[in-house]
């Protein structure tokens, strides 16, 4: 799968350390070592690694839930993944509830670090398609995921919906269901 991954971190090895574990030749890497103006860096990349502390001796994580933010303002649909070597459940539930997709702690093992990433560009690719489509075609994903999730049955399926079971009927023809 091709990729576009930013990597930001202060600290230079951290920087290449990573970039050598996400290193495809269908992956594009940009390394930078510091949050600022990190809504255009992010800019075209499909997944974000990023450091939660950028000042020396700081641990609270500020910086980078605040850098966070401003992705998730800038970009909605773009996957973050927060890392950090002073990390606890309480940081990592914080990052998740802020909307980042995954965390990880440094040092990491570069197979996990590899694939927390590609799973989270998958996650932003999804969500750039899912934006994309019609409402026709919202509409039919919802019917099809409601008949999965009910086994075929319509009335649990149309109950799922919101909708009686004559509306499904409609919708169900009118998508060729």
């Amino acid at each position: 799968m091709a990729m576009a991954l930013l990597i930001v971190d202060d600290d230079p090895d951290v920087l290449k350390a990573a970039a050598f574990a996400l290193s495809d030749p269908q992956t594009k890497i940009v390394t930078v070592d510091s949050p600022v103006e990190i809504e255009a860096q992010a800019r075209g990349c499909d997944a974000v690694l990023l450091d939660m502390n950028f000042a020396l001796g700081e641990r609270s994580g500020g910086e980078g839930l605040d850098a966070l933010a401003r992705l998730k303002t800038a970009y909605p649909d773009l996957s973050v993944v927060l890392m950090t070597t002073y990390g606890g459940v309480n940081l990592a539930v914080d990052a998740l509830k802020r909307g980042a997709v995954d965390f990880i702690l440094k040092p990491w093992r570069n197979e996990a670090l590899s694939a927390i990433m590609t799973k989270a560009a998958q996650t932003t690719c999804d969500r750039r398609a899912e934006a994309a489509m019609t409402l026709d075609q919202l509409e039919r994903r919802a019917i099809e995921r409601a008949l999965a999730t009910s086994n075929g049955n319509l009335s649990r399926a149309a109950a799922m919906l919101g909708l009686t079971r004559p509306a499904l009927y409609r919708r169900l023809e009118r998508h060729g269901l």
